[in-house]
């Protein structure tokens, strides 16, 4: 039996599932909205927690991602079967995106994982919305595109910014893979240290 409490925490999660569902696919937001009809606006409030979704909107989304609803809710086996969902594929197409946290509606975590390039990549394609992120690098080095900026992070450095800004990453070049852990606000938290900072 299904209790009010294990529904709720499946609906908890499946804001970060599909996220990670689409990412997978390397696909964007206004992919999915034309693949499926759902309107842009519907799926960032949904991935971002601010909406939940409706039988409809999940049953479309599991055509489009070629899962089952078992699967988006966290009850069944990961399928193997390739996306319906058809993209330009670039190296970072390829990336493992990992959920940290079950809840959303607040700040929540991911582990990314890009995998190794023979060559440098073209500059990463961009996206913004609503939010905050802040994520460090694990492993390897990670290509930052901010803006206008480009930014190459190690292992070990930390950017945090506004993601209304546009930004994209990707595997800085030769060299093996890039880990890197994201925090991210759907409502723009940041995180708030509490420990001093020497000499302030």
């Amino acid at each position: 039996m299904v209790t009010d409490d294990g529904i709720a925490d499946t609906l908890a999660v499946m804001g970060p599932r599909l996220r990670t569902a689409r990412e997978q696919r390397g696909a964007t937001l206004t992919d999915v909205s034309r693949a499926t009809g759902i309107s842009l606006s519907t799926l960032s409030r949904i991935e971002t927690g601010r909406r939940k979704p409706t039988l409809e909107v999940l049953l479309r989304l599991a055509k489009a991602y070629d899962v089952s609803l078992d699967e988006l809710a966290g009850t069944g086996p990961v399928a193997a079967a390739g996306p319906r969902i058809r993209v330009p594929q670039r190296p970072a197409d390829d990336k493992v995106v990992l959920p940290l946290t079950r809840f959303v509606g607040g700040l929540h975590a991911h582990k990314h994982v890009l995998p190794a390039v023979d060559a440098p990549p073209a500059r990463p394609r961009q996206v913004s919305h609503d939010g905050y992120e802040w994520l460090c690098v694990l492993y390897g080095r990670l290509w930052l595109a901010l803006g206008d900026q480009d930014l190459v992070l190690g292992a070990g450095e930390v950017a945090e910014f506004d993601t209304r800004t546009a930004h994209g990453v990707a595997n800085a070049g030769p060299g093996g893979p890039v880990e890197y852990l994201v925090m991210f606000g759907p409502q723009g938290e940041r995180l708030r240290p509490r420990t001093p900072v020497p000499g302030r």
